[in-house]
């Protein structure tokens, strides 16, 4: 399966996002990247490059994810499948305050995990005028 994504595709995975970051929420404008397109699924784990396995991210969440689609969580080792933006609701598992993600369910424990959403540099990006 072709990793090129066509330019119309491209600006209509952006636009569906408000062009912001469909796992942190940051706005493309106060990026210091450019953004990307992430296969929520990747072509390693079978996924395709269709509009409904594509998201539009920042260059941080796109980079920390990889190719991962979950992580095991301890104590238990039970493995979770990260947050997916065209299955799940934002504020179904994550809720953030002052820049700061907190988990509501074990996919938002996950994704935070993974996404390094905590970082302290990420949230002072957040939160910067």
């Amino acid at each position: 399966m072709s990793r090129y994504i066509p330019e119309n595709t491209r600006q209509f995975i952006a636009q569906r996002a408000n062009f912001c970051c469909e796992y942190c929420q940051i706005s493309d404008l106060d990026s210091f990247y450019n953004f990307q397109i992430d296969h929520i699924i990747s072509i390693k784990h079978g996924g395709i490059s269709t509009t409904d396995n594509l998201a539009y991210t920042c260059f941080p969440c796109n980079n920390a994810k990889g190719s991962d689609i979950g992580t095991v969580l301890l104590p238990k080792n039970e493995f979770i499948r990260l947050f997916n933006p065209r299955i799940d609701k934002h504020n179904d598992h994550f809720e953030i305050k002052n820049g700061v993600f907190y988990p509501k369910t074990k996919i938002g424990e996950a994704t935070i995990k993974v996404l390094n959403l905590n970082e302290i540099d990420r949230i002072i990006e957040r939160i910067l005028p």
